[in-house]
């Protein structure tokens, strides 16, 4: 029996090169095969007659081959294979795209099961590149068959059959972390019944009680985590913070606050006044004036007498926060640096020489921050950065840099109060409800894809007039395979520029790009020296552009509201009027229904809350982005009541336990899972 660490290439049937393949989908574990979970299903256990298919559905027939397949090449690189099969209701004529081998292995009077979408007439039913097996073998038809995200080189029917040998080496030995009492009283069912029929469902009831065992476990341990989080933080003692006069600090900045902003001022310097360490949640729509709330908790603790270290996740926001913050500071007597990747080896040692010191009150940077050798006389704040992830492994690294310093997360994606609290379990929350008075507005647009040649010209007139401009470009997946960024952003950037803006400056970047290079980008774009930037999502979170004024977002209906919300944000940040345009030609309801909910407002929080009512937290937070540890099955959204039961599942076990002394697989979970949350984000 294999162990749940052993490399996935030594097990049976899997090998070198398909073990290869799915190292492209993170796994390489036996423990990560069994645990990558479909993201859908379909139900393939009914089958039609032919006479039944209606052209345009998709759905399963069972005919008899009636002629041996023939071959036909159509050009270099395309080869047909043509069959025609029959049932006691009709014929139909099915196609097959550069799969040759199907001419051996498709026996004329043997009866296959061909699930595809129906085509041609009443009188002549067709299906192109169906799915085809033998009746009975019930491996991809015939079932409930997971759907799983998919890369070059690995096929469901792969992906399906590698998890099948990894279930039967490790079925026995799978770990069950829910203690039997809770277990049982909640009615859940064993581990190996849940990872067999979350992957190879029985009928219908099977997956849901499989779905629920595991969403249940998910939550269960989330909960644990964070409430061990908050509670060591609430036995944590530190000496408080005298209280400042902050006016030098409010007649320094050049305008005035605003009163949600004072109110969060108020809300953590009270929370380093207190005795114990803040953790506190500073979120807020773009533009709404975080970044001086963090400045002026940077202030109070300078006024008393510790240092402050603000984090951000990329370089370019860094140096732009620097760039921001420096002058300010150093205007009231605090001295600031800038510490990155970047920073030159000699420049380093004399910043860290000079935190140890304490020479220097302020430092501004990115992970560099929390690298061995970085040492601070006395780090009494930390401000994270953490546009919209969930950062505890790092905010953690940076702490202990000091003696429980007290802690500001801010947050750019507005997210529902009640979701916030459940996701920051270990912070306390201050929400930005108002934007700075003079913020232009951003006209916003839905559009079909026929507007295309107009939008062009509108974003040559801007260009004309000196502004620039961001393109979001499409990013389709085929077959369930994870999109190439690279390549959608390459190709579509190439097309702009042989073709409608051929006069202008195209740049791209895209998440593939190693950090520095999208910098590089970014900050040659920033400056001026491009006029249009294609782009994937990866701009959500950027530099701010003060002159760009246009954002246009292709495929508009693949976000979600609030990841549209935070792409809009990328524009309006400077004196000129700015506009988003979102192209899409989906004709579904609910897709115009979303859409025109970003026409309609700008309020981060309004949209934050229609986004989660439509598309549940599951989507909410965009794939893999959240970063929230091991919720691969549950949805917040949906999953409201099943919250509330792990919850209080949770309570009770840490009243009686709080160490967990008893439950010691549930321990080493929650371990786990936060370690792998600080892998996400690292």
């Amino acid at each position: 029996m294999a162990e749940l660490n052993t490399d996935v290439r030594y097990i049976k049937g899997i090998g070198e090169q398909r073990a290869k393949a799915l190292g492209k989908l993170g796994i390489r574990t036996l423990q990560d095969l069994v645990s990558y979970f479909p993201r859908r299903y379909e139900d393939r256990t009914q089958t039609k007659s032919i006479a039944e298919l209606e052209p345009g559905e998709t759905a399963g027939v069972a005919a008899m081959v009636a002629a041996a397949p023939t071959v036909s090449r159509v050009r270099q690189g395309l080869d047909l294979v043509k069959l025609r099969a029959v049932d006691e209701t009709g014929a139909l004529d099915v196609t097959f795209f550069n799969q040759t081998w199907l001419r051996t292995s498709l026996h004329v009077g043997d009866t296959y099961i061909f699930y595809g979408k129906a085509e041609g007439t009443q009188r002549r039913r067709q299906m192109t590149n169906p799915i085809v097996e033998p009746e009975g073998r019930r491996e991809s038809t015939g079932r409930i068959v997971p759907i799983y995200p998919l890369t070059a080189g690995v096929s469901q029917l792969i992906l399906s059959r590698s998890i099948r040998q990894g279930l039967n080496a490790c079925g026995d030995i799978l770990p069950d972390v829910l203690p039997d009492s809770v277990r049982q009283g909640h009615q859940l069912c064993r581990i190996g019944y849940a990872y067999e029929n979350i992957h190879f469902p029985e009928n219908a009831e099977a997956l849901d009680i499989a779905r629920r065992r595991l969403a249940f476990e998910e939550l269960f341990l989330f909960t644990i985590g964070l409430k061990r989080l908050r509670s060591r933080r609430e036995v944590a003692q530190v000496t408080p913070c005298r209280d400042v006069d902050m006016s030098p600090f409010y007649e320094s900045l050049p305008f005035t606050l605003t009163d949600a902003q004072r109110r969060c001022v108020t809300e953590a310097l009270a929370d380093m006044r207190s005795g114990s360490p803040m953790n506190r949640l500073c979120q807020g729509d773009v533009g709404s004036g975080k970044t001086m709330v963090a400045a002026a908790c940077v202030y109070f603790m300078a006024q008393n007498g510790r240092q402050a270290a603000l984090m951000a996740p990329t370089e370019i926001l860094a140096q732009q926060h620097y760039a921001g913050l420096a002058p300010l500071m150093e205007r009231l007597g605090i001295r600031c640096a800038l510490l990155t990747g970047s920073t030159p080896a000699r420049t380093k040692r004399s910043i860290c020489a000079q935190l140890a010191g304490g020479e220097i009150q302020f430092a501004i940077g990115t992970h560099a921050l929390i690298s061995q050798g970085v040492e601070y006389q006395d780090l009494g704040l930390v401000v994270t950065d953490e546009q919209h992830r969930f950062g505890v492994a790092q905010r953690a690294a940076l702490a202990a840099k000091g003696h429980s310093p007290h802690t500001l997360v801010m947050s750019a994606t507005p997210i529902p109060r009640t979701l916030a609290l459940i996701l920051y379990g270990d912070l306390d929350v201050s929400i930005i409800d108002q934007l700075p008075p003079g913020r232009q507005p951003i006209d916003t647009f839905a559009v079909p894809g026929s507007y295309h040649q107009r939008l062009y010209a509108f974003i040559r007139k801007l260009v004309g007039e000196g502004r620039q401009a961001y393109i979001v470009c499409p990013m389709v997946a085929e077959n369930d395979e994870l999109p190439d960024e690279r390549k959608a952003v390459t190709a579509y950037a190439k097309m702009l520029q042989d073709g409608p803006l051929s006069d202008l400056r195209i740049a791209a970047v895209h998440g593939k790009m190693k950090p520095k290079e999208k910098d590089a980008v970014m900050t040659a774009f920033a400056g001026g020296e491009a006029d249009v930037l294609v782009s994937t999502t990866v701009i959500e979170v950027g530099v701010d552009v003060p002159n760009a004024a246009v954002m246009v977002i292709e495929n508009a209906e693949r976000f979600g509201l609030s990841q549209l919300h935070q792409l809009r944000g990328r524009v309006g940040r400077g004196k000129f009027k700015s506009y988003c345009v979102l192209v899409s030609d989906n004709q579904n309801e609910e897709t115009r229904q979303r859409l025109k909910v970003m026409t309609k407002t700008s309020d981060g929080f309004k949209i934050a809350e229609e986004d989660l009512r439509l598309r549940g937290p599951g989507d909410f937070f965009g794939q893999r982005q959240h970063g929230l540890p091991g919720l691969k099955v549950a949805d917040l959204g949906c999953d409201t009541r099943l919250l509330q039961e792990a919850q209080s599942a949770a309570e009770s076990l840490l009243a009686e336990d709080p160490e967990l002394r008893t439950c010691p697989a549930t321990a080493e979970r929650i371990r786990t899972l936060f370690e792998q949350a600080a892998d996400t984000l690292n």
